[in-house]
């Protein structure tokens, strides 16, 4: 269970007219946004997100627990997605493996994002397209779609009429007063609800811990003309594959300053295809050029869009920092990784910063230039959108622990009551009845791994045994036994993998594993499983002892 209240257990029936709201992401964790909204048997979901993983050796992705859902998917009315961020789509396909006619809701450029992903997992959706200002009744929920500007275009809020009560979901968002496109968060129509009513405001939390309002967009175009107008040679940008905005301000200052402009990476290739044929991304004629092209121009004729600005180790940029990309990076190149660094990404976005370096590269990044601004409300947007709102019960979403805190605070400082404000995290059932929003129960809610193929068999068990293996190397223990007398024939023989010891190191443990396999042969003990614990406890007792150490230890015991 991830939930903070251990000594909760399954929710009760909803009461008659009562909506009921689990999160199963998102809630505790910045990523992996899902939540499940239910009224008179009928289930809505909003958003269906990943994770990406942190110290999971091997997984790929996390996704939402589904085990709530799984036995109602007929009961699911659609899934509604906000915007087309993976931490809010990429749980799609998974999703429509189990049901493939959920129908989807959302806008243009969300659903086109999401069709491209289901076309690689062989899936052909049911989708409807809304926009701001759509109002739709998908069965029991009156849906009506409000415009909120976030760091990708065609980002929705959705408010969600029901009998039991009003819900206002405001997705990722922040309130640009100047956006790039042109299109604001429509506070216009957040105090309209707040006038009809909102009785739960579920509210991005991810910058409530920020004083202050967001930067705009518009304020690091200097930055980026600064990189175009300084630059000796070739300019590589490292951003998001969907980030539109960012990728438009670099062809703006690519057109201006006489440079062609090569997308590099599948991902990036693909969304920026999506947006710039839906409109939303502006392409000057003959400015794109084929990255295989590049040989035929200059090196400052030539920028670069592409992938790892998280230090993803698969992601172009990665690959030119360890000299394993077609690309070779070099002096006199400027790399400019014009995004922000998501909470555990640390060492491996600075690994790539220094490699480099290494090679001669200038990097231009958030830490020494204004070339990133984030895409979520700070927490001056915030109060503003409490004092507008003025929601009968709040309960903070998007965020880790201490950004729903901090967003309750914010909240309890407008003027909404203390036992009106759920923190809440994920897999918490949160019922509201009669007006009043409460807590009632837990459901199961872990992480689901996908592991190459496989989705949902990788347990933290195995993920263990990963990290042992990669941290602290293993030993193998092979001994042949008489299977007449139970004496050792042969070995103990003894490899090792991830160890600077040379193997010799590990004569003196020999003695012990003989003197205890003829201790347990004399007490009788002819079971194998047995005979491995004893020897997987001698072997263990000595490496933790003299070498310091914790591998994993495989006894095999071999009857002959």
């Amino acid at each position: 269970m991830s939930h903070p209240h251990p000594e909760l257990g399954p929710p009760p029936a909803l009461p008659k007219g009562g909506v009921r709201v689990v999160p199963l992401g998102g809630l505790g964790e910045v990523g992996r946004n899902m939540t499940v909204v239910e009224y008179a048997g009928r289930l809505l979901i909003v958003d269906c997100g990943v994770l990406f993983p942190e110290d999971h050796p091997g997984v790929d992705l996390i996704l939402p627990d589904f085990e709530y859902i799984e036995d109602r998917l007929d009961d699911i009315d659609a899934i509604v997605l906000t915007h087309g961020h993976e931490d809010h789509i990429g749980a799609v396909p998974y999703l429509l493996r189990l049901k493939p006619d959920i129908p989807l809701v959302g806008s243009t450029l969300t659903l086109a994002l999401v069709e491209a992903k289901l076309k690689e997992h062989r899936i052909t959706p049911f989708t409807l397209t809304v926009k701001e200002g759509s109002r739709e009744k998908l069965g029991p929920f009156d849906c009506e779609f409000v415009a909120v500007n976030h760091s990708i275009p065609d980002a929705l809020a959705v408010f969600l009429r029901t009998p039991g009560g009003n819900l206002l979901i405001t997705g990722d968002f922040k309130m640009d007063q100047l956006p790039l496109d042109g299109r604001i968060t429509d506070l216009r129509s957040f105090a309209r609800f707040g006038e009809e009513g909102v009785d739960l405001f579920l509210t991005d939390s991810t910058n409530a811990e920020v004083p202050g309002f967001t930067t705009p967009e518009r304020d690091i175009t200097p930055a980026i003309e600064r990189v175009f107008a300084t630059a000796e040679r070739r300019i590589i940008v490292a951003c998001f594959s969907s980030h539109v905005h960012r990728v438009q301000q670099v062809l703006d200052a690519a057109q201006a300053h006489g440079r062609k402009v090569a997308m590099v990476g599948r991902s990036m290739v693909r969304n920026m295809g999506i947006a710039a044929d839906l409109g939303y991304l502006h392409v000057p004629d003959g400015l794109l050029v084929d990255a295989k092209k590049l040989g035929d121009l200059r090196d400052d004729q030539v920028v670069l869009v592409c992938t790892g600005s998280q230090g993803e180790p698969m992601a172009a940029l990665s690959r030119m920092a360890n000299r394993d990309h077609q690309i070779d990076v070099g002096p006199g190149d400027t790399v400019l990784m014009a995004s922000s660094l998501i909470p555990g990404n640390e060492n491996a976005v600075y690994r790539v910063i220094n490699g480099l370096m290494r090679l001669g590269a200038r990097v231009v990044h958030k830490g020494n230039a204004l070339v990133h601004v984030s895409g979520h409300a700070s927490a001056g947007e915030l109060l503003y959108c409490y004092n507008i709102v003025r929601p009968r019960n709040v309960m903070p979403i998007h965020g880790e622990w201490r950004h729903l805190v901090a967003n309750a605070d914010l909240a309890i400082l407008t003027g909404v009551p203390a036992r009106n404000v759920i923190v809440a995290e994920d897999g918490v059932v949160v019922d509201l009845v009669d007006g009043r929003a409460s807590i009632t129960g837990v459901v199961p809610c872990g992480y689901v791994y996908v592991d190459g193929s496989l989705v949902g068999t990788t347990d933290e068990t195995l993920l263990k045994d990963r990290r042992i293996l990669r941290d602290e190397g293993f030993v193998t223990i092979i001994v042949v036994r008489d299977s007449n007398t139970g004496k050792i024939a042969a070995g103990p023989d003894i490899r090792t993998r991830g160890f600077a010891e040379d193997e010799a190191v590990f004569d003196k443990v020999r003695p012990r594993i003989e003197e205890a396999l003829e201790d347990a042969r004399r007490k009788g003990v002819e079971d194998t499983h047995q005979l491995q614990q004893i020897i997987r406890r001698a072997v263990g007792g000595y490496i933790g002892g003299k070498l310091r150490r914790r591998p994993m230890i495989i006894p095999i015991v071999i009857d002959a």
